[in-house]
């Protein structure tokens, strides 16, 4: 098989920067001709040959005819879909192109509410109206899972004009919900199934892990190409399967909210990742889901450490694990997860997320045993430098309490706003959103009404030191709210 059947987008752009045109066109860098030399260094020579966008041989994102075409076919073909879209704005993009694409304004669409701030900005693009779904919980891990196919039919019988169901599966920490059988029940009333599955591209590639979403039924799913295989960041792709939602409007959506200059270097990673997957995946995926098995197994050995697995399935809203994602307790060494990844570091480990109790590690396709050593080894120190002198830890409350929903976030968003101290918010309705990233799951979504119980747990999760997001006033001193 030559280069362009292997991967078509990757071996045009390599063919056109060794034709030899004089580049008259965009980018101002000229092919690296003006390039400064930190540049140079940083996206090497060959990287800026080939970062050009207005090559007829290199086609056309809003209406691909040729190699871009081909290359996003075979991504289609190797998960399984119908249609598969680039996407360079990340998965939040693809999210808000599947949510334009599937909701009208004035729409109600089925949420949980442990959705990520990405779904919020779908909210305000589409215009749609959330009806939220509590998530269950594990209150021992102090983490949301997903919601229950039981909640979503009792949902949709309360809500009969709701367009659309809306499912984040897996979770960041990788719990998988009962996705096949939300289908059926979003299926049964006509309506799609839209799946944030960010963290799911892997799950195809191994009989050891949950389902991937198309493989369950749904409709449309975003997904990271860039975060658990070999992409680079920003690099996505948003897949339809069947026509619940018209093709015609998925395919206007993605091109209104994309940029018409996507950057070819992105799109060509996806590209390079898709042919990675087909050629290793299964032996990539699982070789890590065996290392992760035997981390966890280490980590279960350590004093003051735990590290849940499949023994915390097969319950409401945890219907199965993604065993790569571990998730170390670290409350038994007396500490919370952001104070243990500030000791991580130090050991030169850097964690994907810390929360109040936890600390959370992927390992991926690219790890070999050699990095699941180090990670072995920090820990083990984690663990003797705390555990003889461990106490019980001072911790938040476990999962944000849900507020009462007044306005659509559209609604608040483009509403009149003021700003007002935080302890004097309660009973306001809020008009921006908060959230603590990673994992990005908004305490407080524009038009819900805040609550004593909400400004509590900002407080006491800020005091912790969890980055947050969204508000115009990052210190949470003041809050910006519906005049």
């Amino acid at each position: 098989m030559n280069e362009r059947e292997r991967a078509p987008l990757a071996a045009a752009m390599k063919a056109y920067a060794a034709s030899g045109a004089l580049a008259f066109h965009t980018p101002g860098h000229k092919q690296g001709l003006g390039a400064h030399p930190l540049l140079r260094e940083l996206v090497t020579e060959e990287g800026l040959r080939e970062e050009v966008s207005l090559a007829d041989e290199l086609d056309d994102l809003h209406r691909p005819e040729g190699c871009l075409k081909e290359a996003q076919q075979k991504a289609a073909r190797l998960w399984g879909a119908d249609e598969a879209i680039f996407s360079v704005n990340g998965t939040t993009g693809a999210i808000h192109a599947m949510m334009t694409a599937a909701l009208s304004p004035g729409d109600e669409v089925i949420v949980p509410r442990n959705m990520h701030r990405s779904v919020v900005g779908g909210l305000i693009l589409s215009g749609a109206r959330p009806v939220y779904l509590t998530p269950e919980t594990d209150e021992e891990l102090g983490i949301a899972h997903g919601v229950t196919a039981s909640s979503v039919r009792r949902a949709l019988d309360e809500h009969p004009s709701a367009r659309a169901v809306i499912a984040v599966y897996p979770t960041y920490y990788g719990v998988a919900s009962e996705l096949r059988e939300i289908a059926a029940a979003a299926h049964e009333k006509g309506l799609p199934l839209l799946v944030d599955e960010a963290h799911g591209a892997h799950l195809r590639f191994s009989d050891e892990l949950p389902p991937d979403a198309l493989s369950c039924g749904a409709d449309l799913v975003a997904q990271s190409t860039h975060k658990l295989l070999g992409a680079m960041t920003q690099a996505s792709i948003l897949f339809r399967k069947g026509e619940r939602v018209s093709p015609q409007r998925v395919r206007r959506a993605a091109s209104v909210l994309a940029t018409t200059s996507p950057n070819y270097l992105l799109m060509a990673s996806i590209d390079i990742a898709r042919l990675q997957m087909e050629e290793e995946g299964t032996m990539r995926v699982g070789r890590a889901v065996r290392m992760a098995e035997a981390l966890r197994t280490a980590v279960n050995n350590l004093p003051g450490l735990w590290c849940f697995g499949r023994e915390r399935m097969r319950r409401p809203g945890a219907a199965a694990l993604d065993v790569t994602k571990l998730t170390v307790n670290v409350s038994g060494l007396g500490l919370s997860g952001e104070e243990a990844m500030r000791f991580l570091r130090e050991k030169k480990i850097q964690a994907e997320l810390a929360d109040a109790r936890n600390v959370l590690f992927i390992v991926s396709m690219a790890d070999t045993e050699k990095e699941t050593e180090r990670l072995l080894g920090a820990l083990t120190a984690l663990s003797r430098e705390y555990a003889d002198r461990a106490e019980a830890a001072v911790l938040p409350v476990t999962t944000p309490p849900m507020l009462p929903t007044v306005l659509s976030p559209r609604e608040a968003f483009f509403s009149e706003r003021e700003s007002v101290p935080l302890e004097k918010a309660a009973g306001r309705v809020a008009a921006e959103e908060i959230a603590f990233y990673p994992p990005g799951i908004p305490t407080i979504v524009p038009g819900e009404r805040i609550t004593p119980e909400a400004i509590g747990y900002l407080r006491e999760t800020a005091r912790i030191g969890l980055k947050v997001t969204g508000p115009q006033d990052p210190s949470l001193s003041t809050i910006c709210v519906v005049k």
